[in-house]
């Protein structure tokens, strides 16, 4: 059992960098959620593949930042926001029957635009 938990969470982290790869290319797909969730299946999977994900040029550039000093650029900020809103939008007007989870969609859109503005610290293009 243990292993195929092992096998489930690496096949999540391989398919979450696959798609966050994707989304560097294609603005479309956001990339921040898709390596964020890489980095916790393969860090679930095993030591081993969180610290060769580490090492990748994926989560340096686009995830160290924010997991080691709290900071993202204006740009990525506004990236990630955007492509969120997105995403819960779509979801939100799939919800039309569903009045309690519009609410709920809509608490968790409005604490991750708070904690977006306010918890992560936005800095300059060239300081990250």
């Amino acid at each position: 059992m243990k292993n195929i938990k092992r096998i489930f969470w690496l096949l999540l982290g391989c398919i979450s960098m696959g798609i966050g790869a994707v989304g560097v290319v294609l603005p479309i797909l956001p990339t921040f959620p898709f390596l964020l969730l890489a980095l916790f299946g393969f860090a679930k999977s095993s030591a081993k593949m969180e610290n060769w994900f580490r090492s990748t040029g994926l989560y340096r550039k686009h995830l160290e930042p924010l997991m080691e000093k709290k900071t993202m650029t204006r740009r990525a900020k506004i990236t990630v926001m955007l492509s969120m809103t997105l995403f819960m939008g779509i979801g939100f007007w799939f919800m039309d029957s569903v009045p309690v989870g519009r609410v709920i969609l809509a608490l968790v859109w409005l604490f991750h635009m708070i904690y977006f503005t306010k918890g992560i610290r936005t800095a300059a293009a060239g300081e990250v």
